[in-house]
């Protein structure tokens, strides 16, 4: 007999999602990354955002960016980093946050030295598709968060 983690993708399905609001926190790994941006998609999808949709699509690539910059630069050995997902009253906006043990590595949005780096584009990347994105001290405990906002079309 099998037993899956209780961050398996196949128990996805079986998971609440609130209205508004999910937080987890995932290990600082390669995985831990993978298996935010899957609970990303999962919880807009039962928001109502599709996974196919512009909305869900561009949420998912900026949480992977996110994520896999906490888990590459803001790791710190035995601390997980923290994805939170909040739709605004409203329902205009969307706000993914991530948030790492790390305070002193505070990321900016510039152009890579050397233009056939292999890495360094992520947050241009985040800057381009999200209406906004900053960093912030993380609330409750040591590091930063880093943040971005996306537009949810009227109608959808």
């Amino acid at each position: 007999m099998h037993s899956r983690s209780p961050q398996s993708p196949r128990l996805l399905s079986l998971l609440p999602m609130p209205a508004t609001e999910f937080a987890m926190a995932f290990t600082s790994t390669p995985r831990g990354a993978r298996l935010a941006r899957l609970f990303v998609a999962h919880c807009l999808d039962s928001w109502g955002h599709p996974h196919t949709s512009a909305v869900n699509e561009t949420l998912t690539l900026i949480t992977a960016e996110l994520c896999a910059n906490a888990v590459q630069h803001g790791r710190v050995p035995g601390r997980d980093f923290h994805v939170r997902l909040v739709a605004e009253a409203d329902g205009a906006r969307l706000r993914v946050e991530v948030s790492d043990t790390r305070a002193e590595r505070r990321p900016a949005a510039t152009v890579p030295a050397d233009p056939d780096a292999e890495s360094g584009r992520g947050l241009l990347l985040v800057a381009a598709l999200a209406d906004g994105w900053g960093v912030t001290d993380r609330r409750g405990g040591p590091g930063k968060t880093v943040w971005a906002t996306v537009g949810v079309p009227s109608g959808t």
